[in-house]
């Protein structure tokens, strides 16, 4: 036998855990402008939601139909979406990079949401129309 067949290695039980954070080490934070960039991006998606909304809701014509109430309930999912990644990127401790993690999830979910609605909105168009 050779020395490296019977030395099967380290021991994997052998090598220390990661030290942990110092109790008193400073929580780490997003980059200065990045909550700015989010803030801009929840409110221009939100702008052009509820125009979006109030144009293709209330002022088209035409009649509801179920693939109209389902683009709308989407619409009206993303905007609560977007008001609660806004909510959120607002508050003081969306500078910790957890926090803002958790906010930039809430916009990309609030964005899924508004393609999804707008993909409704374009299938009831071409249906009806």
């Amino acid at each position: 036998m050779t020395a490296s067949a019977a030395d099967p290695g380290p021991d994997p039980a052998a090598t220390p855990p990661p030290a942990p954070k110092a109790a008193g080490a400073p929580p780490q934070v997003v980059p200065a402008g990045y909550r700015q960039g989010i803030i801009t991006a929840i409110t221009v998606l939100l702008g052009f939601s509820l125009a979006f909304w109030r144009f293709w809701g209330f002022e088209s014509p035409g009649h509801w139909s179920v693939q109209a109430l389902f683009a709308a309930s989407s619409l009206v999912a993303a905007v609560c979406l977007q008001i609660i990644a806004l909510f959120r990127s607002l508050r003081v401790e969306d500078d910790q990079v957890p926090e803002y993690r958790k906010t930039v999830r809430w916009f990309i979910a609030s964005a899924i949401a508004l393609l999804i609605g707008l993909f409704g909105a374009m299938l009831d168009a071409a249906v009806a129309g």
